[in-house]
């Protein structure tokens, strides 16, 4: 997949003088939208989780002409938020949070060829941080258990 470098730099930077802001709305709307995230944070220290999340962002935009920096650094990434109890189907939540905040931030700014960026962005990152994730079966099966039970009807 092909990315466009020049339009996530552009749009980042006009975000980045915001970027204590960002992270805090980036959070209120995971949490606002998908109040089932909010447990993985639970003993989180939110003003940290908001430093890592900007370390990440610039990041991936600083290193998106080295692919094989940004590879390793997004591989090592998947590996810790398995730690951390992340499973795949968080990351369209947080991709979904993401794309919501920068929208906010950018206003005018966010044009269908931006959000196209950062949705091709988002996935490329996902792919590469699940290639880095090593999820066992049982972590798999007990996810699907959980999302079964979520799924029945209240008695």
């Amino acid at each position: 997949m092909s990315l466009n470098v020049e339009l996530l730099e552009t749009s980042f930077g006009k975000v980045k003088p915001h970027a204590n802001e960002f992270a805090s709305s980036f959070y209120t709307n995971l949490f606002t939208t998908y109040p089932e995230a909010k447990p993985l944070f639970a003993n989180t220290n939110m003003e940290e989780q908001s430093k890592k999340l900007l370390a990440s962002l610039v990041l991936v935009v600083e290193n998106l002409r080295k692919p094989a920096v940004l590879s390793d650094s997004l591989k090592g990434l998947g590996s810790r938020h398995v730690k951390y109890g992340a499973l795949p189907e968080h990351y369209p939540l947080v991709g979904n949070a993401l794309l919501m905040t920068f929208e906010q931030f950018l206003k005018a700014d966010w044009t269908p060829e931006t959000k196209q960026a950062w949705v091709d962005a988002y996935g490329a990152i996902t792919e590469i941080m699940l290639d880095g994730a090593d999820y066992s079966a049982e972590d798999l099966n007990l996810d699907a258990q959980a999302m079964a039970d979520k799924m029945k009807p209240d008695s």
